[in-house]
Formats: structure tokens, C-alpha cells, sequence
């Protein structure tokens, strides 16, 4: 990772924070991507402060303008961009499908899947310019099953799948790796809203998934 340059979007916390501090560690440049500027900011001289390269932009991810905005100031401030993160996203509105806004709906597609389209399409320009690059996009463990509360959450994470399936045929030829990963639930701020049944819930649906799917392998 030496010299490389990622951009990390929703880095300001969770699980994009633990990324960035992971990437710096290696002595990559790293570009923190948030919308929450002040706890953006203070990773970004966290990373500093232990001798690691990093700066911070603010940026929507729902808006494509934005993105594209990032990735320009990657390039401009390290010279070039040869890897992204985009973890950026939010839990969304629960609630059965019927009782589901459209208000909601929109704004859990927005940012959860919509943004990694922006970023995917001015990410791999620049890495084309490169020759080379590679795209990491956080999808979620409900990027393969459905779960009752959270259509626009499971439908924009199993989205995610399809979309970063399609650019991986389309770029491998050209030297651009993107992959997908599905954590389960962890600890971060995202989870903080949701009571401890709600969290004891979670924690039984991993492993009845996890159960599932080694069944399913074993057929």
C-alpha cells in the first residue's frame, strides 16, 4: 500500500474509520470521505499524528456531483487514485414494506446504493488513466438474504451485488479489480439506535444465515 492513494467513503466512523487507520498503517495516502466534517476531520489528524498520510473532504455521497468532486481532489492532492472504499451508508427507515415511505425508500437508495454508482463511474476513470486500480464496495450480510423491516436496506445492499458483478466484467480487462464484502452486524454508530432485543434479534438471524448458508455449500 505504500504511496497508493484510497479514497473511503463514511470514514469518519465504524467501520470506514478502522479502514482508513488500516490503509494509513500501510503507507497508503488517505483520502476520508464524510458528510460529518468535524468527526472527519479528527480522523484525518488521528492518522497524521501517528505518522500517516491523510486528508479529509466533505462530501454527500448522494449527490453525483460531489463524488465526482472527491475523486478530483484525490488526484489533485496525491497525484492519482488507485483505490476506493465505498463503505458510506445508513440504516434506513424499518418498517414493513406496505408501511414503508417513499421519502425513506428514496433516501436508503440514495445513499446506499445510487452513491456507489457515482462513485464507481468517476473512480474508474481515474483509474483508467492509471492503468490499474481496484474498487472495494460494502455491501452487507443482507446483500444475500432478505430481513423483515428492511426492504430498502436489503434491496439496495443486494444491489450493490449486481452492480459491482457488472463493473468487475466490464474492467477486469483493463486492470480494475472490484469486489464486494458483506460484513454481519458489528458495533459501530449505525447500530447504536437499535435497543438490545432489537441487537439480540440481529445476532440470532447471523447465525440462522450463517447455518443456511453452510448447508446450502454442503448440498
Amino acid at each position: 500500500m505504500k504511496n497508493k492513494t484510497v479514497i473511503i467513503t463514511g470514514a469518519a466512523s465504524g467501520i470506514g474509520k478502522a479502514t482508513a487507520a488500516l490503509f494509513a498503517k500501510e503507507g497508503a495516502n488517505v483520502v476520508i470521505s464524510d458528510i460529518q466534517e468535524a468527526e472527519g476531520i479528527t480522523v484525518a489528524k488521528e492518522i497524521s499524528a501517528t505518522g500517516g498520510k491523510a486528508s479529509f473532504f466533505k462530501t454527500d455521497v448522494s449527490k453525483p456531483e460531489e463524488m465526482e468532486a472527491l475523486v478530483n481532489f484525490a488526484v489533485k492532492t496525491y497525484g492519482k487514485l488507485d483505490i476506493a472504499v465505498n463503505n458510506a451508508g445508513i440504516g434506513g427507515e424499518i418498517n414493513p414494506t406496505a408501511d414503508m415511505s417513499i421519502e425513506g425508500w428514496q433516501k436508503v437508495i440514495s445513499i446506499n446504493l445510487n452513491s456507489l454508482f457515482y462513485g464507481m463511474k468517476y473512480q474508474i476513470q481515474a483509474m483508467l488513466k492509471n492503468g490499474s486500480g481496484s474498487i472495494v464496495n460494502i455491501s452487507s450480510i443482507l446483500g444475500s438474504v432478505g430481513f423483515g423491516g428492511s426492504a430498502g436496506y436489503a434491496a439496495a445492499k443486494h444491489g450493490i451485488i449486481g452492480l459491482t458483478q457488472t463493473a468487475a466484467i466490464e474492467y477486469s480487462a483493463q486492470n480494475i479489480r472490484i469486489n464486494a464484502v458483506g460484513p454481519g452486524f458489528i458495533e459501530t454508530p449505525l447500530l447504536d439506535a437499535l435497543d438490545a432485543e432489537m441487537k439480540r434479534c440481529l445476532w440470532h438471524f447471523i447465525q440462522l444465515a450463517v447455518w443456511v448458508k453452510v448447508k446450502k455449500s454442503q448440498n
